[in-house]
């Protein structure tokens, strides 16, 4: 990527914060870091065992080159953004953690980190998502075109907060590729919509609240997850666990497959012929 294009991500960046009149920052002090703690305590609700990132780690991690950088509204903290270097060695950022209490933030946050990881010749940005999770799916898929390369069935084991407790933690490998045309469009405020959702047919299907896994051998499919999960866990813990096991059977099988996960459309993944890493 040539020097035009960090100083075009950077616009990008700036441009999206200014939108939503938020200032973003790398945050450096232990108090800076403190209150990235606070924010991400009031998001997660975490159990003291099994925090999302300590203070201290954040420190040692901005002191070894990593990532952290907070969106702020005025003088409040909005959310916030942790990473660190990743393999391949001099290319990828892997981005651990990302929490926002403002429309708005989480996306002015992820052009920040780009921008960031273009300047320092970095060429992609990895982090993990519930796959149950549709807003996320959307905002990370459409509104960002990241896609998803591998899926990664109860990757963290048991968490211990109010967000994840009592349900098994799997989760998507989203790989963000900075430099690619969609991603640039997708800064651009035109989120990416991938050709094979229309006319692709359902591989797992909604039918009164649960998931129905259909027959579908076709060059494009859809795997529909569940509107609100998050509530889903609290009101109907039966139906969640299935929504759980079916997304990891379908969407989890086909990337198995080497098919290719494509974006995401209408509540559903829209999955594709086969990924070129399976050649």
């Amino acid at each position: 990527m040539n020097r035009y294009d960090r100083v075009a991500a950077w616009d990008q960046a700036a441009g999206a914060a200014a939108r939503r009149g938020l200032r973003i920052a790398e945050l450096r002090t232990v108090a800076e870091l403190e209150s990235v703690v606070r924010l991400f305590d009031g998001i997660w609700r975490p159990e003291p065992w099994n925090p999302p990132v300590t203070a201290e780690l954040m420190r040692a991690l901005t002191h070894a080159g990593g990532y952290v950088a907070g969106a702020f509204d005025g003088p409040n903290l909005v959310g916030a953004a942790v990473g660190f270097l990743a393999a391949p060695a001099g290319q990828a950022l892997h981005s651990h953690v990302t929490g926002a209490v403002r429309p708005g933030a989480g996306f002015a946050l992820k052009l920040h980190q780009r921008a960031w990881a273009l300047e320092r010749g970095l060429s992609r940005i990895t982090w993990t998502f519930d796959p149950l999770v549709r807003r996320n799916a959307h905002f990370n898929l459409a509104k960002l075109a990241a896609l998803p390369e591998e899926y990664l069935p109860d990757f963290y084991g048991p968490m211990g907060d109010a967000v994840n407790a009592g349900d098994e933690s799997d989760r998507v490998l989203a790989v963000w590729r900075l430099d690619d045309p969609r991603v640039a469009r997708a800064c651009d405020g035109l989120p990416h919509r991938p050709a094979g959702a229309d006319g692709a047919v359902a591989a797992l299907a909604e039918r009164g609240g649960r998931p129905v896994t259909l027959p579908a051998d076709a060059p494009a499919v859809l795997v529909a997850v569940p509107a609100d999960v998050e509530t889903l866990r609290r009101a109907d813990p039966g139906t969640a666990k299935a929504w759980r096991h079916a997304v990891r059977d379908v969407l989890g099988g086909l990337m198995a497959q080497g098919r290719a996960v494509t974006g995401f459309a209408g509540g559903c993944y829209v999955v594709e012929g086969r990924s070129p890493a399976a050649g």
